[in-house]
């Protein structure tokens, strides 16, 4: 009979979860809850990689957790992504670490404890952060950089993505750093589900449904101060190839919709890929179902400039 490893084994098995986790991510960008709830085999069992009803999460083979969760709360009447920047005000307000709650009003409940022991042994966890309801971005290495039982909060601090080791950064700048890698890769995958969700994950020139062969294409860059935010009026849903043509200047939108193609690419007779994106041309986008998610139209004329300058 195959067994688990016993507490001085920890490491085993949180390898192996983490590997778990990051083959999954590497496949799908994300998680979905339903694939964190299915756990991971190891020696021959399954092994949890959340409590579903809790945040914190201790295997029982494990001395400290494993795993703690953020979950991404539903909205009302409302749709999720009109409080995307409430809902993660905490973690991209902060500068080098993230509070993190404790479990309840006592320290010493067993799962504070846990928080505690990871704490003390300075061992790296997994930080599945909900970036929309039900989908999360699993945050590999994550360590609890200080326990406060008198603000009842664990301060959660964040590996460096390229460093060989899981060892917590040992200076300010490089804690910052690896938060501010955080807050980039939530910053996107929120951009990307809100920009599908209200396109009803269909590219908005082709009308290609599969979502895995979708981006959340900028308007204007993210690296644009003014108008660069990652908000639904800035994204168009676009498969691989049209999104490539479009930053290429390949494909414009103007300010009314319209599709543009290049001169450079009308010209050309090279296939039937070929011939659907020219056949793009002087149609318009497919418009999502609120006016308020519409691409900015404001946005869409500098863009269009941009177009313009090089054809």
């Amino acid at each position: 009979m195959k067994t688990v490893p016993a507490p001085a084994d920890d490491s085993l098995l949180r390898q192996a979860a983490f590997h778990h986790v990051q083959r999954l991510q590497s496949l799908y960008g994300h998680l979905s809850a339903a694939q964190i709830r299915a756990g991971f085999m190891f020696g021959g069992e399954r092994m949890p990689l959340v409590n579903p009803q809790r945040g914190i999460f201790k295997p029982r083979p494990m001395r400290s957790c494993l795993s703690i969760r953020t979950v991404f709360p539903r909205s009302g009447a409302r749709i999720w992504y009109d409080d995307q920047r409430e809902a993660h005000r905490k973690v991209f307000a902060a500068h080098e670490t993230v509070d993190y709650a404790f479990m309840g009003e006592n320290p010493k409940a067993a799962e504070n404890q846990w928080l505690r022991a990871a704490f003390l042994d300075q061992v790296p966890l997994i930080y599945f952060f909900g970036f929309a309801p039900g989908l999360y971005q699993a945050i590999i290495p994550a360590f609890i950089a200080d326990w406060d039982a008198t603000r009842l909060v664990a301060r959660i601090a964040f590996g460096l993505p390229d460093e060989a080791g899981l060892s917590l950064p040992a200076t300010a700048p490089e804690r910052r750093y690896a938060l501010d890698i955080v807050k980039r890769r939530l910053h996107q995958n929120t951009f990307r589900e809100a920009v599908l969700m209200a396109y009803e994950r269909r590219c908005a020139l082709s009308g290609l449904p599969e979502a895995r062969l979708l981006d959340a294409a900028h308007i204007m860059a993210d690296g644009n101060a003014f108008y660069g935010q990652p908000v639904v009026p800035n994204g168009i849903p676009l498969s691989k190839i049209h999104h490539a043509a479009f930053d290429a200047h390949l494909i414009g939108i103007d300010p009314d919709y319209r599709l543009h193609v290049s001169e450079k690419l009308l010209i050309q007779r090279d296939g039937p890929m070929l011939e659907a994106l020219k056949r793009l041309n002087g149609g318009t986008i497919h418009l999502p179902a609120r006016d308020r998610d519409r691409p900015d139209r404001e946005r869409l004329a500098r863009r269009f400039e941009d177009f313009q300058a090089a054809q």
